[in-house]
């Protein structure tokens, strides 16, 4: 990928590494979030992924490498005057206040210069807007303590996007949450995204919710980026696949084998595997009715995150155990 002037990003990481004692956890990774952009941080639970989060919001000192986050250094994101804001995967509110206290109070706190008295800019949505985008009208007089872990999500997210960020860092923002809930943060994700230009970095491991709602996606993995890009582009560059279903497995095989633009095809019980580079799915097809190979099915599989997931990780892993076996 092309980097993007300093303007266009929100975030800018380069060469970023820490340690845990002995432990690499990040090691010269690189990271850029794109102004306007919906970025999954995709990694395996441990992976670095809330590590990477607390670097650049300077809430851990990177041993080396630098970062940029709309312009500041971590150590001087209090100049950002609210513009950036993050919830965690442990949402940390006051127990004993009731949701709408925890939330009145965090709308006294927003910066002057985002109130209206001081430059006409309003707040997104009130109090009372953000507990009914997020489902929490009916628990606004339930204490934090009382409520279940879903919606206690639900409030720190609210909490968090009361003053108009221009910027929003959400680590598992799907734990805790059941389908409705989970329907009614991606909703609010593309509405922010959309009407306010609100940019977001999502840290996950649930892929199949962060290819519903991102335009841009990075893979952590052993520590480091391995792929990095557009949602779209990265998926162009993933090997899709077919199944065919036939009688005639052996004569299928062998003719497929032999064809342009596919890169394997690997026999099961009744089927075979084809993984495509440039060949195309009818084409597949008329091979096999013009060499008189019966066709029951063809279903074609289109490349995921979780598969392309798997494809990165897996051969990243390859790679660090080739190293290690020949050192």
């Amino acid at each position: 990928m092309n980097a993007q002037p300093q303007a266009l990003n929100v975030i800018s990481l380069a060469g970023v590494s820490k340690r845990y004692g002995n432990v690499d956890v990040l090691r010269d990774l690189d990271l850029t979030v794109r102004r306007g952009a919906i970025h999954g941080l995709v990694g395996l639970n441990g992976s670095g992924k809330t590590t990477t989060l607390e670097c650049i919001l300077g809430l851990q000192q990177v041993h080396s490498g630098s970062a940029s986050i709309l312009g500041f250094e971590p150590r001087h994101l209090y100049r950002a005057d609210g513009d950036v804001v993050a919830v965690f995967d442990t949402p940390s509110l006051h127990a004993n206040l009731t949701v709408r206290q925890t939330l009145s109070h965090a709308a006294h706190l927003i910066p002057a210069q985002k109130k209206p008295s001081a430059s006409g800019v309003q707040p997104p949505r009130s109090v009372d807007e953000v507990m009914s985008l997020l489902g929490l009208s009916r628990y606004a007089s339930f204490k934090i303590r009382s409520l279940s872990l879903g919606n206690r999500r639900r409030a720190s997210i609210a909490h968090a996007l009361l003053g108009n960020p221009k910027l929003v860092l959400l680590d598992e923002p799907f734990n805790g949450l059941d389908a409705g809930g989970v329907d009614e943060v991606l909703a609010l994700i593309k509405t922010l995204n959309r009407d306010f230009g609100t940019s977001f970095l999502l840290s996950s491991h649930q892929l199949p919710y962060l290819q519903s709602v991102c335009s841009h996606l990075s893979i952590l993995h052993g520590g480091h980026i391995v792929a990095s890009g557009s949602l779209e582009e990265l998926l162009q560059g993933s090997d899709a696949k077919l199944i065919v279903r036939t009688p005639d497995i052996a004569r299928a095989q062998a003719l497929l084998e032999k064809l342009d633009g596919i890169l394997s095809v690997v026999s099961d019980t009744g089927s075979l595997t084809v993984t495509l580079a440039t060949a195309k799915p009818a084409a597949v097809n008329q091979a096999l009715v013009s060499a008189g190979i019966p066709v029951d099915e063809l279903v074609h599989v289109r490349a995921s995150v979780e598969s392309l997931f798997r494809e990165l990780t897996s051969a990243s892993t390859d790679k660090s155990n080739s190293r290690a076996i020949a050192s």
